[in-house]
């Protein structure tokens, strides 16, 4: 067996963290028996997108995001359903999705993780046919990710301090949901379409979920008490989200979603602007990953 070609694909900035020196890491840490490794730097958004289908286009057997959760999102959507394989070296605020598959969050460790070779194939989410693979989510979540998006202190802190600039003042909405054909009107403070169990920080929103079981678990947070917070961020924590009497879980494969207006949501922690109606479904076993 020949060896494979890599492609490293490295956001500088992504968790407000410096990347000097990367490059060389990589080199120090890469089984060079297994890989021929190439290097490649985006230099604005959607540029890991198209550095990965370029990437696919020019034969690499594994292509690494080296970044986020949104890094992550852009590489694996141009990835999906190619035979190109997805590394990862988590670099961001979250690591939802690095987290879940248990790839280390020193980097180099990361690097070394991927001399393995040992991958397994996940599923995706599409929402109005763009792609994510960790959680989506419209409400609260959606309004703090693109506040998140436009905070100037990166990393868990900006994110906590988007968080709490939003939720005295943020109000409920109401939703109509086709979940498989059965339908539900909800008044929720946020919903989030979870493709893995947790957003990152081992903030678990649905506990139950799985990448790799074909399904998508819908989970609404209905309106609660601010006095409720402290225990419903330990339900978060605990892994035990489910057992709140605030949070109602919906296991589906296709899902219509329609609110009041066109408004934000988020694709595994990146802000967009969709419309009213919103299309989601469930593909299984689309994405390779290296873990």
């Amino acid at each position: 067996m020949g060896k494979k070609r890599m492609l490293f694909i490295v956001n500088p900035i992504s968790g407000g963290k410096k990347k000097t020196g990367f490059e060389k890491r990589a080199i120090e840490d890469l089984d060079h028996h297994l890989y021929d490794a190439d290097f490649a730097y985006t230099k604005y958004v959607n540029h890991a997108y198209e550095l990965g289908v370029q990437a696919v286009a020019d034969g690499f057997d594994v292509v690494v995001a080296v970044g986020g959760d949104g890094t992550i999102n852009e590489i694996a959507s141009a990835l999906n359903g190619t035979s190109a394989a997805l590394g990862i070296v988590p670099e961001g605020s979250g690591n939802g999705l690095a987290l879940y598959l248990g790839i280390p969050l020193n980097e180099r460790a990361a690097i070394r993780r991927l001399n393995r070779m040992e991958s397994m194939v996940i599923d995706s989410g599409i929402v109005n046919e763009l792609s994510f693979f960790n959680v989506a989510g419209i409400g609260f979540d959606a309004t703090v990710s693109d506040r998140f998006a436009n905070e100037k202190v990166r990393g868990p802190v900006g994110y906590f301090k988007a968080i709490l600039t939003e939720i005295s003042t943020y109000k409920p909405k109401q939703y109509r949901l086709d979940i498989d054909g059965r339908v539900f009107d909800r008044e929720a403070f946020m919903i989030s379409v979870a493709n893995s169990p947790q957003y990152g920080n081992n903030a678990y929103v649905a506990p139950q979920a799985s990448v790799t079981d074909g399904i998508l678990d819908v989970c609404i947070v209905h309106r609660f008490p601010l006095y409720t917070i402290p225990m419903m961020v330990f339900h978060l924590f605990n892994r035990t989200a489910d057992q709140s009497e605030y949070v109602e879980i919906i296991p589906g494969r296709e899902i219509r979603i329609e609110r009041e207006a066109a408004d934000a949501i988020h694709l595994d922690g990146e802000p967009k602007e969709l419309g009213a109606v919103l299309d989601i479904a469930v593909r299984p076993g689309t994405l390779k990953v290296i873990c």
